[in-house]
């Protein structure tokens, strides 16, 4: 089985207020700019993505950008070290789009690969905030075992409550997220693990953009 997980209501509120600039009169753009846009990552820290192994890229139609991971991987059990148990990515990406256009992030996919004894327990945790902004919104997804397949968590941010990146001004995305592995008590002789990686680039953190065109 697969879990996936909708954040709405309140939660989806706190997520577009905290990618949140000053008010903008805008006309809505029905497709996105033709011109390429740029995510590039300025920074990356955490025992998630040592350096070289987090990449992006963006979609040939610019309606989303991926982050791909490939030594993404929480542990407990045998062989795992106290520190495997957790492990964290914080990437800090520049975002540059074409003139006369505006961006909000409207959902976010995440997949992954999970095997949990019975007993033991899995976390898969994000935060994101634009860079000068005080609020940073989080979603936290669990998973409990037995589990022994794919995972896919979604943070989604409804029509009506995105808040866009204002016209004009460059602000980096930061974007930090976790992975959690407790045994439980499924017993010390047994393994637990979570991934988010994907060494053969088709498994991808998914960044859903939606556009609009900045008043002339």
């Amino acid at each position: 089985m697969s879990g996936v997980f909708l954040a709405g209501g309140a939660a989806a509120a706190l997520f577009a207020s905290a990618l949140a600039g000053p008010t903008l009169d805008l006309e809505p753009a029905p497709t996105a700019p033709s011109e390429r846009i740029q995510v590039g990552i300025n920074t990356v820290n955490g025992s998630g993505c040592p350096a070289g192994t987090a990449a992006v890229a963006v979609s040939p139609d610019n309606t989303a950008f991926t982050v791909t991971y490939s030594d993404y991987l929480a542990q407990v059990g045998v062989g795992a070290a106290p520190t495997d148990a957790r492990k964290n990515c914080q990437l800090n990406l520049a975002v540059r789009v074409p003139h006369g256009f505006t961006y909000a992030i409207a959902s976010v996919d995440y997949r992954g690969y999970a095997y949990l004894e019975n007993g033991a327990t899995g976390l898969q945790k994000a935060q994101y905030y634009f860079q000068g902004s005080a609020q940073t919104a989080s979603a936290t997804h669990r998973f409990s075992g037995p589990y022994d397949s794919n995972w896919h968590t979604t943070d989604k941010t409804e029509v009506g409550e995105l808040v866009w990146a204002p016209c004009g001004v460059e602000r980096n995305f930061n974007i930090n997220t976790e992975l959690r592995v407790d045994s439980g008590d499924s017993g010390k002789d047994t393994t637990s693990f979570m991934t988010m990686d994907s060494t053969d680039g088709a498994v991808s953190t998914v960044y859903h953009i939606a556009w609009k065109k900045c008043e002339s």
